[in-house]
């Protein structure tokens, strides 16, 4: 592609197929390829920025999405965790009282088993004599 400047000047843009970006630019006189070369970065740059930009914000929607998705979990398990220590607990209290309920009925088969005859310890010597 080619651009004329005043005074004749003529500027050449190859165009680069790959990304469509001019890469390129020659000039007759080195203070024109200076500026030349500043235009040409706006106009590499300026889609690129964009693009960036678009990305940066893709990138953060996505990064926001996580986090929000890993507090979301976080809560969930701190639930469940609560609900399983306040099981926990409950299963303890079920516990002792039922370890205090077969002391009592432990006591009671023994005083049953010490009144009744059946279970009485037999002598054998005692009876004979």
């Amino acid at each position: 592609m080619s651009k004329t400047l005043g005074k004749g000047r003529k500027m050449e843009l190859p165009l680069d197929e790959e990304d469509g970006t001019f890469t390129n630019i020659s000039l007759a006189d080195d203070s024109a390829e200076y500026r030349s070369r500043k235009l040409s970065a706006k106009v590499e740059g300026a889609p690129t920025t964009m693009m960036n930009a678009d990305m940066d914000a893709v990138e953060n929607q996505v990064e926001l999405e996580e986090k929000t998705r890993l507090i979301n979990q976080v809560l969930e398990l701190q639930h469940t965790l609560e609900d399983l220590s306040a099981r926990v607990d409950a299963v303890k209290e079920e516990n002792l009282k039922l370890k205090s309920e077969n002391q009592v009925l432990g006591q009671y088969i023994e005083n049953l088993m010490s009144a009744s005859s059946v279970f009485q310890t037999t002598d054998t010597k005692s009876k004979r004599k």
